[in-house]
């Protein structure tokens, strides 16, 4: 269980964009409108990686975004969390096929725990990028590494399902020892590493399987640093992970809104039918409430904040069904135009489901939120509306988990609206202690 943080550590945190973050955000996002559009988006489904490279270029050495969360002391630009955070609302927004959060983010902070400068140097200048070789769902519970270290001193083992070993000049591999979980480095084209790519759902952020065969790497950690180096990695990922996501979901909400402003039908704007307004209305709330989710999740790290944890797998619980939920609405609401390829709204459906699993689902973030905050685990073994607490029964973890687990006071036969066996009953006023 977290530290509980008191009324004064909250009203400290200041959730609003700092005129730093706003002029970040100006920049970003000319640059993007003119170089990410949609029509070169999706030319990467057909192979084209010319526009993620040139566009990575530009972020990384001309904005200096790949270096942002590297200390100064340590060659790079010494911001923070809110920063990352709005860089990745942008990115979200143009759905960029840029490794800004796998190797800016996630391998860059794992790095943070060694002592590798001039690796840190040469990712904080852009001239090359980094991959952590973790699946993709892998969150900071879960992680367990696959990578053996062997007796002569080469790497083995399996990684499925990486994400940003691609585009990646150096692979960040979690090794297991005898004394624990070492952080090693390896060259992506040295000899005994395979990297194979995956055909994955986003194109845009694709995967790939990894093998490696009597490769030989520089370990960068101890033993005694590795596992909390990688675990932090994953945490801060999630946490960042959902401002994308926001982003996400913010342009679908602006362009649905945009189109059903023009779109008519029987003589009006589709927007003024009672109906589309009521589901505008309700994703426009969820959008908002996303945004505050993922404030909070991106100034709580920034902080080291002892509410860090919670705010993280609560934004990212949150966020990710957001995105998914405004990207299906966008989708819909759209009409026929919405499931055509040449409409990017299939772009932003794809990254919303590829991301609703990214560094743990939904599901498996309410339980640790739950673990975190103290919540006896009976609690959502009896709520009665267990899909309003796991929602996607069909494939959460969390949902999965808790089914998996017979309810002793309540038999199979039971109806299931009647009261768990140890809730007692009064029949009259006069029973009740």
């Amino acid at each position: 269980m977290t530290t509980e943080p008191t009324s004064s550590d909250l009203n400290r945190l200041n959730l609003l964009y700092t005129d730093v973050e706003g002029s970040l955000r100006e920049s970003l996002h000319d640059l993007l409108t003119a170089r990410c559009t949609p029509e070169r988006v999706v030319a990467v489904y057909d192979g084209d990686r010319e526009l993620g490279l040139g566009l990575w270029r530009s972020l990384s050495v001309d904005l200096g975004l790949a270096g942002l969360l590297v200390p100064q002391d340590r060659d790079g630009a010494g911001a923070t969390a809110r920063e990352a955070a709005v860089v990745l609302e942008e990115l979200g927004r143009f759905v960029a096929p840029v490794p800004f959060l796998t190797s800016a983010i996630v391998a860059t902070t794992a790095l943070l725990h060694g002592d590798d400068d001039e690796t840190l140097g040469q990712l904080a200048a852009g001239g090359r990028t980094a991959a952590l070789v973790v699946p993709f769902s892998a969150s900071a519970t879960s992680f367990r590494p696959t990578i053996r270290a062997q007796r002569d001193g080469t790497l083995s083992g399996r990684v499925t399902s990486v994400v940003g070993a691609l585009e990646a000049d150096l692979l960040v591999v979690p090794v297991s020892t005898e004394d624990g979980v070492e952080l090693h480095t390896i060259e992506a084209a040295a000899a005994g590493v395979s990297v194979v790519p995956v055909v994955s759902l986003d194109m845009t952020r694709q995967l790939a399987d990894l093998d490696f065969s009597g490769a030989r790497s520089t370990q960068v950690t101890a033993a005694e640093s590795g596992d909390a180096a990688v675990r932090d990695a994953l945490e801060l990922g999630a946490a960042l992970l959902a401002s994308e996501q926001l982003g996400v979901a913010q342009w679908c909400l602006d362009h649905t809104v945009s189109y059903l402003r023009d779109r008519k039908q029987f003589g009006r704007p589709v927007g003024g039918f009672q109906a589309i307004k009521h589901r505008l209305a309700d994703l426009y709330v969820v959008v908002e409430s996303a945004r505050a989710a993922a404030r909070y999740a991106a100034v709580t790290a920034t902080d080291d904040h002892p509410d860090r944890r919670v705010a993280a797998s609560l934004a990212q619980a949150y966020c990710s069904e957001v995105a998914v939920k405004a990207a299906e609405e966008c989708v819909q609401l759209h009409g026929g135009i919405g499931m055509t390829w040449e409409h990017p709204a299939h772009l932003y459906l794809k990254r919303a489901k590829a991301d609703q699993i990214a560094f743990g689902s939904a599901g498996a973030h309410r339980l640790r939120l739950g673990e975190l905050v103290g919540l006896p685990y009976p609690i959502m073994r009896h709520a009665n509306n267990l899909e309003s607490v796991l929602t996607y029964e069909g494939t959460s973890e969390a949902h999965q988990l808790v089914m998996a687990r017979p309810s002793p006071e309540r038999p199979p036969s039971a109806d299931p609206g009647a009261r768990p066996t140890d809730t007692p009953t009064f029949r009259s006023t006069e029973e009740r202690p």
